[in-house]
């Protein structure tokens, strides 16, 4: 059965332990009574306390000394000070020493149950907020720039997403493209504009950890659940009460997981590991992967409905390859942003043969890997203007352009020819050529992605 939390009381009247005692277990705490002062921090120590009630008024030591061994063995109990009512100076005085609160001598039960309550309640709080704060502790981009036709339509599928408050949504691509970025976007368009201040942004990697240890960090788990469960606590999902949780690589998710995931999005109820009560979670769910999903789920890698309640709503994020429209302005965008950040004012343009070049470029490690690359011109290099030679090589060699059969030129028939026809038929060999690949056809031709989506809604070809 799990408690509110552990008290610890130091007290020389044994009458006060005992009425103590039975108020405090009868309200649900785990509760410890000490007279002595004998080694009394080292049985705090051991039995690990969430709260201390600490007399200041103790025989052979003073409950100062004890508060001051307390904070200097770094126990993380916080400490309560019991004291007569000409004493209330000195509690003063303790809790400037770390103490968080005092009662006075005799004591009203119902305010002693208040403060306990509280300062319960101000160390989850507390726990709650350092872990918000090493999630934030990353920096990330505050916004996904693009110019695409490809990304006008992200943008509109995401306000749209995000003025229904729909309960969860998928984002596909390759690594490095933006997913995290767009999840946090879409937080912020469902929260306002200070969504990640006043709605909490949760992430976890699920590739990151076994399964065992993403279930409990997930679900939380209640005191005795396991050998380690010393303490009731409380998963991610709580956590982002009120918020989202960033799903982040759910592909890696074993199958065993994957079911109380979706029964997480279907009844939006968890249940803590060795718990026996289903708890109501207000909270979107935003799921991320660079894997095939659908393949996955042919593979057998991946439940087929969990997929389905997933893809309800879905945003796919192309690689930068096949947006090159956007190249140029996300180059420019980090060159302004690194410069500001490292205080650097010396490079301030970018030469049309070397934006040529970075447009040409294959960018494997897509918007990351462009971002990484701009962060080391601003830090190392001394220019004016970016020139092709400060390129990094993989950049600026030439593919090796295929020996070409010889072909006459083309001459126009006296009976003339229909320019559409002819665009259409170039159109439909380029995709048989690349196997329906419409990046690799749209290169052939030596059009940007964007165009070649044009031409196709042109001619009618699916």
């Amino acid at each position: 059965m799990s408690t509110k939390g552990k008290v610890f009381i130091l007290d020389d009247d044994e009458l006060i332990l005992s009425m103590l005692s039975k108020v405090l277990k009868k309200e649900g705490y785990e509760v410890r009574a000490e007279s002595r002062t004998e080694d009394v921090v080292k049985k705090m120590r051991a039995w690990s306390p969430d709260i201390v009630l600490l007399d200041i008024r103790l025989p052979n030591r003073t409950g100062i000394e004890i508060l001051q061994d307390i904070k200097t063995d770094g126990l993380a109990a916080e400490v309560i000070m019991l004291t007569a009512d000409d004493t209330a100076e000195t509690a003063v005085k303790a809790m400037k020493l770390g103490a968080v609160d005092y009662l006075t001598k005799p004591f009203n039960i119902e305010e002693v149950k208040i403060v306990i309550d509280k300062t319960l309640e101000k160390e989850s709080l507390k726990q709650e907020v350092a872990y918000l704060r090493k999630v934030y502790s990353e920096t990330f981009e505050k916004d996904f720039i693009g110019k695409s036709a490809a990304i006008k339509e992200i943008f509109s599928k995401m306000e749209k997403m995000a003025q229904a408050r729909v309960s969860s949504i998928l984002i596909t691509g390759e690594s490095g493209t933006g997913k995290e970025i767009i999840a946090r976007s879409i937080h912020r368009l469902i929260y306002g504009p200070a969504g990640e201040k006043h709605a909490p942004f949760i992430w976890i990697n699920c590739a990151a950890m076994p399964e065992s240890i993403l279930e409990s960090e997930l679900f939380g788990y209640d005191k005795g659940a396991f050998t380690d469960a010393k303490t009731d606590k409380k998963g991610l999902f709580e956590m982002a009460k009120g918020g989202s949780i960033l799903l982040d690589e759910i592909g890696d998710m074993k199958t065993g997981l994957q079911s109380k995931l979706l029964r997480v999005l279907e009844e939006r109820m968890i249940r803590r590991i060795g718990g026996d009560k289903d708890i109501p979670i207000d909270v979107t769910v935003i799921a991320t992967t660079n894997k095939n999903l659908q393949q996955a789920v042919e593979n057998g890698e991946f439940r087929k409905d969990l997929f389905f309640r997933l893809s309800a709503f879905y945003l796919y994020i192309l690689p930068l390859r096949e947006r090159q429209e956007d190249i140029p302005l996300l180059a420019r965008y980090f060159l302004s942003l690194f410069a500001k950040k490292y205080n650097k004012k010396k490079i301030i343009d970018i030469s049309p043969e070397a934006e040529q070049l970075l447009i040409s470029y294959n960018w494997p490690g897509n918007v990351r890997e462009m971002k990484n690359l701009f962060e080391r011109f601003v830090v190392l290099e001394n220019i004016d203007v970016i020139l092709p030679e400060h390129l990094p090589h993989w950049i600026t060699k030439k593919a090796e352009v295929p020996a070409q059969p010889s072909a006459g030129k083309f001459v126009l028939p006296d009976s003339g020819i229909s320019i559409e026809d002819f665009e259409k038929d170039l159109i439909l060999q380029a995709l048989e050529k690349t196997e329906n690949n419409k990046a690799q056809a749209a290169k052939l031709l030596n059009m940007t992605y964007d165009a070649f989506r044009s031409h196709l809604k042109k001619y009618g070809i699916a």
